[in-house]
């Protein structure tokens, strides 16, 4: 492990730890498309719209396992770095259980307070059965998916960022599976395909257990369930910014869908299936910022200033460099795409405006991605929290409000990259203030 992180080259430690998070992402993805095209096979808009108006529930649930999946791991990272190994283990399965402590008393609530959530998802009369139906067996299944963020991140701080993938592909291909089979054999509707999801996350998460006892520096023995006060307060100043990111993702496309709703349910759909496609792009550059994540904090546990310089440069290049040629290409058979899941005109020529708009500053949020999960590996919990709120919550909610009442469905549709520049202005300045007194510069 040492020399993977302390003595190879940088693109082949990058990539190695970075690409089967990428290849898990894009497992993820073809799922992610092909459920989509599943449920728009059925030609039920209200079915489509209903399914995503639940997707920030979906979000909400990986926000909450980030808090000790990816706190946990960035501090795992830096305390690897140290050679701190004893350390290590206790981290790694105090959020484990604590990751699965939290997930049942959210899954309470969630089932108590159903009602008033769904209307603030944004169910309408024709939309609530199947939201509905959506919502309860996920909710029901949650601690599955809430806890595998916990051992698939914390995994790759070893270095065992293929036997992540493997549990994420495994799982995705069950769902891939058993989508068409719930919906059109069975006819289960949503609740098949929410079904799916949490059939997928529950052999994804057996499958990481049994994986992290390959590892050497950690555990998930209850016995080592504990750490000190301040160990915990590095976890959560990073896990909690983490979360917030996929908060406040749920939260700006409960805003987006919401005034979305007063354009009809074909708006709703054109949307959920553009931020379907959208995932593509989005999926791997979250890879690849996520499986630099040990890498960065490890040499900067470790204090090795010149290699944490060239990690960050090669960082911005794949990213920035993705991102541009994705959205340059996507951008010009934005309509074909979008007729491939729905080959309704209305549908066809809103999305397509909508994929473009939102394609545009794509190449921005790779940087962002960078900005954001720099601040999480090196534990600069206030830069964290601060890109976490900025893009999806404050900035396109300020931008959604703005714009609507100016220029109505168009201004909802550009709030988005308006708050993808200002975003990126933001971590550009907080990056370079973070990093002023230490010596990334040759």
């Amino acid at each position: 492990m040492n020399d993977l992180f302390e003595k190879a080259p940088i693109p082949k430690a990058y990539l190695q730890l970075a690409l089967p998070v990428v290849l898990g992402m894009v497992a993820s993805m073809i799922y992610n498309l092909a459920d989509t095209f599943f449920v728009a096979q059925t030609g039920n808009a209200d079915l489509v719209a209903g399914i995503a108006l639940g997707s920030p529930l979906f979000s909400f649930m990986l926000a909450i396992g980030d808090i000790f999946g990816l706190g946990g791991s960035a501090v795992i990272s830096r305390v690897l770095g140290k050679h701190d190994y004893q350390q290590s283990a206790r981290i790694s399965s105090f959020c484990f259980y604590a990751a699965i402590a939290l997930s049942l008393v959210l899954t309470v609530l969630l089932l108590v307070f159903e009602a008033p959530i769904l209307t603030l998802l944004g169910a309408t009369n024709a939309t609530r059965p199947y939201i509905a139906d959506f919502y309860r067996v996920l909710v029901l299944g949650s601690t599955f998916i809430i806890v595998s963020l916990v051992p698939g991140n914390i995994i790759r701080t070893e270095g065992l960022a293929q036997l992540s993938m493997i549990a994420t592909v495994s799982g995705t291909i069950l769902t891939i599976i058993l989508d068409p089979l719930f919906l059109f054999g069975f006819h289960w509707g949503a609740a098949g395909v929410a079904f799916t999801n949490v059939l997928g996350f529950a052999v994804n998460t057996g499958l990481l257990v049994i994986f992290m006892r390959r590892a050497k520096s950690l555990s998930l023995a209850p016995n080592q369930a504990h750490i000190s006060r301040p160990t915990f307060k590095a976890v959560v100043a990073v896990g909690i910014p983490a979360s917030l990111t996929n908060l406040t993702q749920s939260f700006g496309l409960m805003l987006l869908n919401s005034y979305l709703a007063a354009y009809g349910a074909q708006a709703v759909a054109a949307m959920g299936i553009v931020q379907k496609i959208y995932m593509v792009v989005m999926m791997v550059m979250i890879g690849f910022a996520f499986g630099a994540q040990p890498l960065i904090g490890y040499n900067y546990g470790a204090k090795n200033w010149p290699r944490l310089r060239a990690t960050l440069r090669f960082d911005l290049k794949i990213e920035g460099g993705y991102a541009l040629v994705c959205a340059i290409l996507l951008i010009i058979f934005a309509p074909q795409l979008i007729a491939l899941f729905m080959n309704q005109p209305t549908i066809v020529a809103m999305g397509t405006v909508m994929l473009r708009a939102i394609l545009i500053t794509t190449p921005l949020v790779g940087f962002i991605l960078v900005f954001t999960t720099v601040f999480q590996s090196v534990g600069n919990g206030t830069s964290a929290l601060i890109m976490a709120l900025a893009r999806q919550a404050v900035l396109l909610g300020l931008a959604i409000v703005i714009l609507a009442h100016f220029f109505g469905l168009t201004g909802i549709i550009w709030a988005q990259p308006v708050a993808d520049v200002l975003t990126c202005l933001i971590g550009s300045w907080l990056y370079r203030r973070a990093f002023r007194d230490v010596p990334l510069r040759a």
